[in-house]
C-alpha cells in the first residue's frame, strides 16, 4: 500500500505536475477551439495524484494485465485525461495538438484505446459506473488484483442508471471499485441544487451500501489518504471530491459558462499567466 504521507518534495512535485497539466489543457482546448475547460481544470489535482502517486500502471506497458483501470464516465472532461496521459508518458506530447481533429485518436469524448491508456468510450453521461461494476465483478470472480477507479460528475448522480450500479456493487461486495465524484455543484444548466438537488449525497450513497468519504479535491494529502483508505476497505468505496470548476483561472472559477466553452487566444494567455504565477 502507498503511504498516505506526502513529503515536501513529493507535494512540490505533484503541485508542479498539476500546474503543467492545467497549462496543457488550456493550450489544447484553445488549439481545438472547442471543449470543456471547467471540469478539466477542476479535476487536474485528482488526475495528477492518481497517475503520479496512486495508480498501479505502466506507461511503457499500458495493457499490463494487472494494472488498475481508470474509467472516465464524465467523458467531456477528457482534455485533462489526455494532458495527464501525455505528461505520464503514454504518448508523445505533440499528439495533444490533434485534439478534436478529424481521424485523431484524441476526440472530444474518449474512445477506448488501451494502448494509449484510454480505458473507456464515454460521452453519454451516467453509464460509466455500470461499466466499472462489470469490470470489477469480472476481476473479482477471477481473483485478479486490479482495482477499478470510476470518475463521475456530480450531475451524473441525477441519473437512475448510476444508482442501479451503486446497488449492484453493494450486492456483490465489489470492494475493488472506487468511485470518485467531481462535486463542483455545477452542470451545464447551472447549480446542481437548483437543477436537481443531490444533497445529502454522502448519506444517500451510504444508504446504498457503500463506504463514503468527503474530501477537498485540491488537497493532495487528502486525495492520497482517501484512495489508500478506499483500496483497504471491505465495501465499494465512493470519494466525494469537493472541487472548484475552472480551478486556477480566476474568470473561469465557479462559472457555469465555462462548462463547455474553449478560451480564445487572449483568454488562454491570461489563464496560463495566472496558472504559472
Amino acid at each position: 500500500m502507498t503511504s498516505s504521507h506526502l513529503s515536501e518534495p513529493e507535494l512540490t512535485a505533484l503541485t508542479k505536475t498539476a500546474q503543467q497539466v492545467r497549462v496543457k489543457t488550456i493550450k489544447i482546448l484553445t488549439e481545438a477551439g472547442s471543449g470543456h475547460p471547467g471540469g478539466s481544470l477542476g479535476m487536474a489535482d485528482i488526475f495528477t495524484a492518481l497517475y503520479f502517486k496512486l495508480l498501479n500502471h505502466s506507461p511503457d506497458n499500458p495493457e499490463w494485465e494487472d494494472r488498475d483501470y481508470l474509467l472516465l464516465s464524465n467523458g467531456h472532461i477528457c482534455p485533462v485525461l489526455y494532458a495527464t496521459l501525455a505528461q505520464a508518458g503514454y504518448f508523445p506530447q505533440e499528439k495533444l495538438q490533434t485534439l478534436r481533429k478529424i481521424n485523431s485518436d484524441l476526440q472530444g469524448h474518449p474512445k477506448l484505446q488501451p494502448r494509449l491508456g484510454i480505458e473507456i468510450s464515454s460521452g453519454p453521461l451516467g453509464q460509466g459506473l455500470s461499466q466499472a461494476c462489470g469490470l470489477a465483478l469480472a476481476f473479482k470472480k477471477d481473483n485478479k488484483p486490479n482495482h477499478i477507479f470510476c470518475l463521475l460528475s456530480d450531475g451524473e448522480q441525477q441519473e437512475g442508471q448510476t444508482w442501479e450500479a451503486y446497488m449492484l456493487a453493494s450486492k456483490y461486495q465489489l470492494n475493488n471499485i472506487t468511485a470518485i465524484i467531481d462535486r463542483n455543484h455545477i452542470q451545464i444548466g447551472g447549480d446542481t441544487e437548483q437543477v436537481m438537488p443531490l444533497e445529502n449525497l454522502k448519506d444517500k450513497i451510504e444508504a446504498f451500501g457503500w463506504s463514503v468519504l468527503e474530501i477537498n479535491g485540491h488537497d493532495f494529502s487528502e486525495i492520497v489518504m482517501a484512495v489508500n483508505k478506499a483500496k483497504d476497505d471491505k465495501l465499494p468505496f465512493a470519494i466525494i471530491a469537493n472541487t472548484v470548476l475552472g480551478k486556477g483561472v480566476s474568470f473561469m472559477e465557479n462559472n457555469a459558462q465555462w462548462h463547455g466553452k474553449a478560451p480564445n487566444k487572449e483568454q488562454a494567455n491570461q489563464a496560463i499567466k495566472e496558472l504559472l504565477q
